[in-house]
């Protein structure tokens, strides 16, 4: 049983590289001016839309942490695969607004400045850190190596509420100074 997780360990590195990797050379693509007005109408939707994905994913998130805590295996299973794939729903639509839309500068000053440059340089960092967590803690999981799965999941759970939560109170920050009006 202890090799039956490794297989997946190239799978687990190149994800974990790769995606940051993307994510990185988004911000340093231009926007894509040729957009269908009616699309880019649509697009301006996805920050709210990827907030909502982040406040599911935190229920989730917090519902598999209840589940397991009162012996529901079978319920935390179904909370954390869908917490999951709700993530990965996530990436694709921040991957598509950010190919299509320049990044919105923060707007305000003072103390509320250097906050949200805190929540989202943790909220960035983490964000990274919390792929590999996560595709580790799901595979020990299924490879049945609960003990390994339970040692992590104590390390990827609160980093990965921090980051699904961080990730609705950046919008939140930021939304006011968004170009377009919904």
């Amino acid at each position: 049983m202890e090799n039956s997780g490794r297989k997946y360990t190239p799978l687990i590195v190149g994800v974990s590289v790769v995606l940051p990797l993307v994510i990185a050379i988004l911000y340093f693509l231009p926007e894509m001016e040729n957009i269908n007005p009616e699309l880019r109408k649509y697009l301006n939707y996805l920050p709210l839309f990827n907030a909502c994905v982040n406040g599911t994913a935190s229920l989730l998130l917090i519902g598999g942490f209840f589940a397991i805590k009162n012996g529901n295996i079978s319920l935390h299973k179904k909370f954390m695969s869908s917490a999951i794939l709700v993530s990965v729903f996530f990436l694709l639509s921040y991957v598509a607004y950010h190919l299509t839309t320049t990044s919105t500068p923060y707007g305000g000053e003072g103390w509320d400045r250097k906050l949200y440059f805190f929540i989202l340089i943790t909220h960035i960092v983490l964000s990274a850190a919390i792929v590999p967590l996560v595709l580790i803690t799901y595979v020990r999981a299924l490879s049945e190596r609960f003990d390994k799965h339970k040692k992590i999941a104590k390390i990827t759970l609160p980093l990965w509420l921090y980051v699904t939560i961080t990730g609705v109170v950046v919008y939140l920050m930021i939304s006011p100074y968004y170009p377009f009006n919904l």
